[in-house]
């Protein structure tokens, strides 16, 4: 029992891995990333298939973590559905770079590689790996251009945007 335990906690630290073409944000304030974000558009994974007026809130935990709350409608249930999870730094709280959990000792990349930092206004995130992008904005909706130049950013890092699933709000 202890040995699969220790071959679990040796496993975790693979999940919070990045993309090779990624660096995590530097000078990131988590005070000011903390709030309401609109889920403008992401790659396809079975968790969020199907999900409208899709949203992540972030809040400080105590003890230095932060709290998140997803919420995304599905119309095929009929149903508001929410996971809550949290996240902890991994190379320190000026970069753009958590550990997030939403299942028990399960930890995967939450990689923020591209920020407005003036305002906070839209954020391009990633996961361990490219088949795990979201764009991210303060609004429901974005300035097309703005939403041009992020997909060639993602695209230049390695991501399929071809994939990419623009999440309606109404």
């Amino acid at each position: 029992m202890k040995r699969v335990f220790m071959l679990g906690l040796m496993l975790i630290p693979g999940c919070v891995g990045m993309p090779e073409n990624v660096q995590p944000v530097r000078d990131f304030t988590v005070e000011r990333y903390l709030g309401k974000w609109y889920e403008i558009a992401r790659l396809d994974h079975s968790f969020e298939r199907g999900l409208t007026n899709v949203t992540a809130e972030y809040s400080l935990l105590e003890g230095g973590g932060v709290q998140v709350i997803n919420r995304g409608y599905s119309e095929r249930q009929r149903k508001w559905k929410q996971a809550r999870g949290k996240a902890y730094f991994v190379q320190g709280a000026d970069r753009g770079f958590l550990k997030v959990s939403f299942f028990g000792p399960f930890y995967g990349s939450y990689v923020i590689f591209e920020l407005d930092q003036e305002h906070y206004q839209y954020a391009l995130v990633s996961g361990p790996d490219t088949s795990y992008l979201w764009i991210l904005a303060r609004s429901p909706d974005m300035d097309k251009d703005l939403l041009r130049t992020l997909i060639a950013k993602a695209s230049q890092a390695g991501f399929d945007t071809s994939g990419l699933i623009l999440v309606r709000h109404d």
